[in-house]
Formats: structure tokens, C-alpha cells, sequence
């Protein structure tokens, strides 16, 4: 209690200005001066306690939406603190503490019940700040198992109190899953599998229960607390034995549509420890023919997964969920391929001398990194190919629809994503250990061809767009080209292209799209409205020099109106008169040899005469 005091009181600024902002809240007050239940009008009367609803919108108002469990075991701290006011249930004074336990007999109150909850609460709260912490410091998980364990006790004493007559029922039930839930925590960080997946059965049959006789609206949040508990108690099965439950830890991440949140990261916290356990197993990789040993942790659970997670990609509903999957497999890649890089460095000398000089092959960890590499761009071109595929099908609705609204899809958008996908196979062509590999070469030249048919197909598109018919059918040819060289040279890697566009679809279309833009182009030539008339003739002056002619222009209603030329053009001016002075060569200066001479004469007495101040 004392740790938690002083750890619920002193926050530093932040948590002091929090109080300050909690005090000046009327809302916090009021709801510590009337009681959150049922009001009671005697000792007669059934006490009641929204547990769940006030846990959930406490943790939601105050830190744990953004994951600050530090600031809702201060929000904590400070609820209790005045809890105890309104009610005159101090523990002692300034100077000494009286230690004070709620029984049945004061329980008069159902703030009483809101008190135990609220310490319950503070001592979960600061369980899970410890967890976070215990990631970079280990020794502070025994004082998370701690806090664990005080929160149970809490929990202990709020179900023995709600067991008394003067509470109802639902606030019975509510007290008992939420002792079975707590308990379940502590039991799941102890590693007491099967004690916890108990504790966590009980706590969703009771919410189960609590929801079917409620309305839809107040079952709102007893499923969302099922759906919470659900992962433990798969992973709890898992570790028991059922081997059927990582399928369904996997499931379940695809049913909350990749959704971020506690539930997200609750259950990418199962999964991956789920594949820590199956690691162990793992000690050896097989890729195009080679077998590569797997020696590090990192690189082993994501190999283990990673046929998990292209399932969960192709079971994706919509295209949202399956971008999340997409990054999430991507960000996993390029975790394990900087654990390989580290593992790398040191070897310097033999990074620069890969090759071996009796096979001439790479080294097993350079190979490695190059079948990471491969999986990576193999994933960064399955999305792009995803995206673009939904790009086509929004095309295609907006040339049925023309809808105005937000901003459409264009073919440049296209074509940006198939110039990446062109560039991640030519990455793909570098790979070390894959040069001499001539079926490889041949089939990512095969997929180059495919994409590049694809891109200048949706380059012709755009050019149609603004009525370039020449280049537009040029670039049709080009696709064909392309796409009968694929046919050609298909042979026997028809299995690897069987993922990608089928070419004999663009082709089809192709032929469609050329017969439609030669009839476009011959009914824009013969267009009456194209044609030069005296009422339409646009010869590109402004507004301002034609005001005496007649113009329908829809450019002076848009943005782009053209008014007045804008800077305006260079005109001639008169330049700045020089003058240069033609009398000076012909003026006569009178002579000075006079004054010159008497100045000579002064001489000797001149000075004399200076000196004493005679003047003549």
C-alpha cells in the first residue's frame, strides 16, 4: 500500500497538473459525491455497481486509449483520495495511519463498493506499467506479480462484499467476473496455463450470460470484454496442448480486420510467443534446391509464420484488412533481415570473398539474406499487384457511374505502382547467389515483360484520355508485343506465372480498346464542334484586347480566367539624356605668372615678418 501510494501521488509535473485539471473537473466530484448505482433509501434497499461500464470508461477517459497505464493509476490514486473524503473514510491523519477495512456493516453506500474497485484498479494499473517497463528491465517483473497479486486481493474483497443480501444481483455477477478475470491475468503471468484458462472461462460464461439479458446496447460491452479474454484462452489451449489454437489465434487477428488497438496488440503478443515455442524446433531452411541453416531466433519464428500470414492475407475480406496484413508481413521481413545484416557485419572479409572457391557458392548467412530479400520484394510486389487491382475495379466503376465527387482514380496512378513493381523485380535479378541461376533469370524476365505489357497499357489509357490517338495506338502495339513474347517464351514456367495477370485477358482487351479508339479518333476528326466558327474561335488574347468581338470562352467562368496579360510585356522608352560639356576646349584662362612671381619673392622675410605678426 505504501509503494502504491507514493507511486500513485508523486508523478512530477505532469501528474501534478493532471490533479489539478481532475479537481477542477466538477464531473470527477460529482461523481464521488452521489453513488454511481442505484441511489439507496435505506438499509433495505439493493446496492448496484456498474462495474464493468465505470472500469471501461475510467481506463478510456483517463490514459488507456493511448496505452499510459501511468496516468490512469494516478487518475486512480486521486479518485480513491477523494472517495475517502466524501465518505469520511480516511486511514488516519497526516501524521499516522489507521488502516480501515469496508464490512458489511457500514455498507450503506454503494461508493463503498466503487472504493475497493477503485483500488483494485490501481494496483492492475501499475501491474501493467511494470509489464511494459519489465521489457528492458527484467527484475521489475516480480514487482508486476506483485501488484498483480494485491489486485486480486481486491478483487477478493469486492465479491465477498457483494455477496451480501443489500447488493443485487447483476452487481454480484459483475464482482465475480471481474474476480475471475483479474485472477486469470495473474495465473497467465505465472504461466499457470490451465488455472488460468479456467479463471477466463468463467469470466466470459458470466459475461455471456450478462449479455443475453440485457438489450443489444448494454451488451455492447460485455461481448467487447469476451472478445478481449478470447486470445488468452486461446493461447492458454495452445500451451496446454491443443495445437488447433494457433489456426485460431490467427482467425481471430483476421476477424478484428487489422484493426489497431489493446486487442491488436494483445493478440500480435500471443502469436509471436506462439511461434517462439515452434522455433525451437526449427533449425534448417530449403530454398531453390539449398538448404541454409536457421541459427537465428528472430529469423526462425518469422519463416514459421510466414505461411500463416500469406493464408490470412488471401482470407481478407477487404482490401483495408488485407494493406494492414500486407505491412504487417512486410515490417516482420525487415526485422528479420536486420537481424541477418548484424549477424553479417562481423564477417566482414568473407562478405567481400562470398564466393567459396570449391562450389563458387555464397555463404549459407549470405544466402539467407538473399532468400529475406526475396520474400520481401516477393511481398512488396504481391501488394502493389493488389492495389492496382483495386484501382482497375474503381475504374471501371467510374466509367460506368461518372460520378463527381472526391477525386477518382486515374491510370497515372497505375502506372506508378507497376513502375515500382518493375523496379522491385529488377532488385530480384541482383540478388547475390541467384546470377548464375538461369530458370530464375527466365522467369522474373517473363514477369518483367507481364508488368511492363501491363503499365503501357494503362500509359496508352491515359494518352486516349486527352486524345493523343497516335501515341495511344503505338503503345497498344507495344502491349501486344508483349505480351505474345510472354505466350512464347512461357514453356515451362507456366506454374510461376499462373499468380500473375493473364495475359490472353490484356490481349482481348487490347483488340477491343484499338477498334474503339480508331472510331474515336475518326469521329473527332469529323467533329462539326471541332471545327473553326467566328462564335467559338479562341485566339488565346486576353479579355482585355477583345473587347469589341464576340466569344463564347468557358474559360472566363473557371479558375483560369484570362484577363489581362500577366507580367506584362517589354515596351520601348526614351532613355535618360546625357550631357557632355564642348565649350571647355575652347575657353582661355587668364595668366597667373604675376601672383607666381611675387609668392617666389616673399622668401627669408616674408617668414620673419610672419613670425612677429608685421603684415604688409
Amino acid at each position: 500500500m505504501a509503494a502504491e501510494r507514493q507511486g500513485g501521488g508523486g508523478g512530477g509535473r505532469g501528474a501534478a497538473a493532471e490533479e489539478n485539471k481532475d479537481h477542477k473537473d466538477g464531473k470527477d466530484n460529482k461523481e464521488n459525491e452521489r453513488p454511481a448505482g442505484p441511489q439507496p433509501g435505506g438499509l433495505g434497499d439493493s446496492l448496484g455497481l456498474e462495474i464493468l461500464q465505470i472500469v471501461k470508461e475510467s481506463q478510456q477517459q483517463h490514459g488507456l486509449r493511448h496505452g499510459d497505464f501511468q496516468r490512469y493509476r494516478g487518475y486512480c490514486s486521486r479518485r480513491l483520495r477523494r472517495l475517502r473524503k466524501t465518505l469520511n473514510f480516511k486511514m488516519g491523519n497526516r501524521h499516522k495511519f489507521t488502516g480501515k477495512k469496508v464490512t458489511e456493516e457500514i455498507l450503506s453506500d454503494n461508493r463503498y463498493l466503487l472504493l475497493i474497485l477503485m483500488d483494485a484498479e490501481r494496483a492492475w494499473s501499475y501491474a501493467m506499467q511494470l509489464k511494459q517497463e519489465a521489457n528492458t528491465e527484467p527484475r521489475k517483473r516480480f514487482h508486476l506479480l506483485s501488484r498483480l497479486r494485491k489486485a486480486v486481493k481486491h478483487a477478493e474483497e469486492l465479491e465477498r462484499l457483494c455477496e451480501s443480501n443489500r447488493v443485487d444481483a447483476k452487481t454480484k455477477l459483475e464482482a465475480q467476473a471481474y474476480m475471475a478475470y483479474l485472477t486469470g491475468m495473474l495465473r497467465f503471468e505465472h504461466q499457470e496455463w490451465k488455472a488460468a484458462m479456467e479463471a477466463f472461462n468463467k469470466c466470459k460464461t458470466i459475461y455471456e450470460k450478462l449479455a443475453n439479458a440485457f438489450t443489444e446496447e448494454q451488451a455492447v460491452l460485455y461481448n467487447q470484454r469476451v472478445e478481449e479474454i478470447s486470445p488468452n484462452i486461446r493461447y492458454c489451449a495452445y500451451n496446454i496442448g491443443d495445437q488447433s489454437a494457433m489456426n485460431e489465434l490467427m482467425q481471430m487477428r483476421l476477424r478484428s480486420g487489422g484493426t489497431e488497438g489493446l486487442l491488436a496488440e494483445k493478440l500480435e503478443a500471443l502469436i509471436t510467443q506462439t511461434r517462439a515455442k515452434q522455433a525451437a524446433t526449427m533449425s534448417e531452411v530449403e530454398w531453390r534446391g539449398r538448404t541454409v541453416p536457421v541459427k537465428i531466433d528472430k529469423v526462425r519464428i518469422f519463416l514459421l509464420g510466414l505461411a500463416d500470414n500469406e493464408a490470412a492475407i488471401a482470407q481478407a475480406e477487404n482490401e483495408e484488412t488485407k494493406e494492414r496484413l500486407f505491412e504487417s508481413l512486410l515490417s516482420e521481413c525487415r526485422d528479420a533481415i536486420q537481424a541477418v545484416r548484424e549477424e553479417l557485419k562481423p564477417d566482414q572479409k568473407q562478405r567481400e570473398h562470398s564466393l567459396e572457391n570449391d562450389s563458387g557458392k555464397v555463404s549459407n548467412i549470405q544466402y539467407l539474406h538473399s532468400y529475406l530479400t526475396y520474400i520481401k520484394l516477393s511481398t512488396a510486389i504481391k501488394r502493389n499487384e493488389s492495389m492496382a487491382q483495386s484501382l482497375q475495379k474503381a475504374l471501371l466503376q467510374q466509367q460506368r457511374s461518372d460520378d463527381d465527387g472526391k477525386r477518382s482514380p486515374r491510370p497515372q496512378d497505375l502506372i506508378r505502382l507497376y513502375d515500382i513493381i518493375l523496379q522491385n523485380l529488377v532488385e530480384l535479378t541482383q540478388l547475390p547467389g541467384l546470377e548464375e541461376d538461369k530458370n530464375f533469370q527466365k522467369e522474373i524476365g517473363l514477369k518483367t515483360l507481364v508488368y511492363k505489357a501491363y503499365r503501357c497499357f494503362f500509359i496508352a489509357q491515359s494518352y486516349v484520355l486527352v486524345k493523343k490517338w497516335s501515341e495511344a495506338l503505338v503503345l497498344y502495339e507495344r502491349v501486344l508485343k508483349y505480351a505474345r513474347e510472354v505466350q512464347s517464351g512461357a514453356g515451362a514456367h507456366r506454374n510461376s506465372l499462373k499468380e500473375l495477370p493473364d495475359v490472353q485477358d490484356l490481349i482481348t482487351q487490347v483488340n477491343a480498346e484499338k477498334y474503339s479508339l480508331q472510331a474515336a479518333a475518326i469521329l473527332d476528326a469529323n467533329d462539326p464542334h471541332e471545327t473553326e466558327s467566328p462564335s467559338q474561335v479562341k485566339d488565346g488574347k486576353p479579355l482585355s484586347e477583345r473587347f469589341e468581338t464576340f466569344c463564347l470562352d468557358p474559360s472566363l467562368v473557371s479558375k483560369q480566367v484570362s484577363l489581362v496579360h500577366f507580367p506584362p510585356g517589354f515596351q520601348p522608352i526614351p532613355c535618360k539624356p546625357l550631357f557632355f560639356d564642348l565649350a571647355l576646349n575652347h575657353v582661355a584662362f587668364p595668366p597667373l605668372e604675376d601672383k607666381v612671381e611675387q609668392k617666389a619673392k616673399s622668401g627669408l622675410t616674408g617668414y620673419i615678418k610672419g613670425i612677429f605678426g608685421f603684415k604688409s
